[in-house]
């Protein structure tokens, strides 16, 4: 009822009525269309007290702050959203980054520089046949020269 909001705020009825018609608060109805305050009601019309009593402002003023007040909250609703899908998008880059590293390591071949994977030349007496050998001339089928 609005003279136990009215008492509770501490404030006169009418003037609860008169932010009522500025739509500065909002109360519910009953079905017989008396006014229903709730906690969040009382608790606003406090904060219009102190901003016209206590900091001077005008009901204008107060209509401003209000919507400010209610800006910032969807921003900063907002902005946790954002926050959230970030966190996600980059759990999931680095998942993805972490695979296409796990790819490559598979298809990857260390560096080796160029001639490092033939096998050394031979040198005679080293218990090799030299290819200038003899016997390794007879193998390939080429006429042996005595020497």
């Amino acid at each position: 009822m609005i003279s136990v909001a009215a008492e509770l705020a501490g404030m006169h009825p009418q003037t609860l009525r008169i932010y009522e018609s500025r739509g500065l608060i909002t109360p519910m109805r009953s079905p017989k269309n008396t006014r229903l305050y709730s906690q969040e009601d009382v608790d606003r019309l406090r904060r219009i007290q102190e901003l016209t009593t206590e900091l001077g402002m005008n009901l204008a003023g107060v209509e401003k702050v209000f919507e400010l007040e209610g800006e910032l909250d969807r921003m900063r609703r907002r902005m946790s959203l954002l926050e959230r899908q970030a966190a996600k998008l980059e759990q999931e880059m680095a998942a993805e980054l972490e695979r296409v590293k796990r790819s490559f390591r598979a298809e990857l071949v260390p560096y080796q520089p160029p001639g490092s994977l033939l096998p050394a030349p031979r040198r005679k007496g080293d218990g090799c046949v030299d290819s200038d050998s003899p016997a390794l001339k007879a193998e390939s089928g080429k006429p042996v020269a005595n020497a």
